[in-house]
C-alpha cells in the first residue's frame, strides 16, 4: 500500500513539474492566446449590474443581460448584452460577433431611435454607454495586431501572474484599440487576467482594471468568467464596475439571439 501511494505522489509531481516547465516555454503570445481562450465557453446566460462613478462618487447603475455562444467549430463567439434598466436605457442592446481572424463586427441598437447601427473601426475606442469600459473593451482583439512580450512574473492578490507587455503593431491599430501600450497580468495556473493596466496614445497611464473575483463555470474544459471587475480611469478618476449577479453555463442558447433581427426586439 505503501508502495503504491508512493508512486502515485511521485506520478503526481512529474506531472506538475512537466506541465510548470512546459509553461514556462511558452512564448508571450501563447500565454495571451490561451487568457483568451479559457473564457470561451460553448454557451452561457447572465445577468449583471454596471456602476458607473463619476469622480465625485456620484453612481448611476445599470442592470444588464448578457448570452454569449461559440460557432464555426469554435472560431467565432457571438455575444448579446442588453440594457434592462432603469428606462432611459433600456432596450439598448450590442451584439458582438468575434471571429478568430477577422475583423470583428459589432451592431448596436437605440430604441429612442427603434435603429441599429454598426460599431466602425474607428468607434471602437469609444466609451461603452458611458462607462470606463469601451467597445474595444468588450471583445478579445485580433492577436495579429499587437506584439507581445514577457516582462516578468509577479504575485497579484496572492496570485504568480506573467506580466505581459502588449503593444499594436501600427498607429492605426493604436487608435482603434485606444491604447499604445497595456500590460496583462495573467495567472500561471488558470490564465486567467487578474489585472490590466492601459496607456494613452501619448504613452500616458489611461486606465486599470482589476477583476477582482472570477468563476468556473466549464470545469470538463476549465472555462472561466470573470464576475466582477472593477475600471479605473486614472486621468479623470472615474470608475465602473460590473458585477455579475448570476451566470450559467448553457450551450444550448438559442442562435436567434444572435442575429440584428433579436437585437431591435424590446
Amino acid at each position: 500500500m505503501k508502495r503504491i501511494l508512493s508512486l502515485t505522489i511521485t506520478i503526481l509531481v512529474l506531472c506538475t513539474s512537466h506541465t510548470l516547465m512546459a509553461q514556462d516555454k511558452m512564448t508571450a503570445r501563447e500565454i495571451v492566446d490561451n487568457s483568451y481562450e479559457t473564457t470561451k465557453l460553448a454557451g452561457a446566460e447572465a445577468t449583471s449590474t454596471m456602476t458607473i462613478m463619476d469622480s465625485k462618487g456620484r453612481e448611476r447603475v445599470r442592470k444588464i443581460a448578457m448570452v454569449t455562444k461559440l460557432f464555426d467549430g469554435g472560431e467565432t463567439e457571438k455575444k448579446l448584452v442588453r440594457f434592462l434598466a432603469p428606462a432611459d436605457v433600456k432596450g439598448t442592446g450590442l451584439l458582438t460577433f468575434d471571429y478568430e481572424v477577422e475583423d470583428d463586427d459589432m451592431w448596436l441598437y437605440m430604441p429612442a431611435l427603434r435603429k441599429t447601427r454598426r460599431i466602425v473601426s474607428s468607434e471602437k475606442a469609444k466609451s461603452f454607454m458611458g462607462s470606463e469600459f469601451s467597445y474595444a473593451d468588450m471583445t478579445p482583439p485580433n492577436l495579429d495586431d499587437f506584439g507581445y512580450n514577457i516582462l516578468s512574473e509577479i504575485e497579484v492578490n496572492g496570485t504568480l501572474c506573467w506580466e505581459i507587455e502588449i503593444i499594436p503593431n501600427d498607429e492605426d491599430i493604436a487608435d482603434e484599440n485606444g491604447f499604445s501600450k497595456k500590460i496583462s497580468y495573467i495567472g500561471k495556473e488558470d490564465f486567467v487576467i487578474r489585472k490590466a493596466v492601459y496607456y494613452d496614445l501619448d504613452e500616458t497611464l489611461l486606465k486599470e482594471l482589476t477583476v477582482h473575483e472570477f468563476r468556473l463555470l466549464d470545469p470538463e474544459n476549465m472555462k472561466y468568467r470573470p464576475v466582477n471587475m472593477e475600471m479605473v480611469n486614472i486621468q479623470n478618476d472615474r470608475k465602473s464596475f460590473l458585477v455579475v449577479n448570476n451566470i450559467q453555463f448553457n450551450p444550448d442558447v438559442k442562435d436567434e439571439y444572435f442575429t440584428t433581427r433579436y437585437l431591435e426586439r424590446e
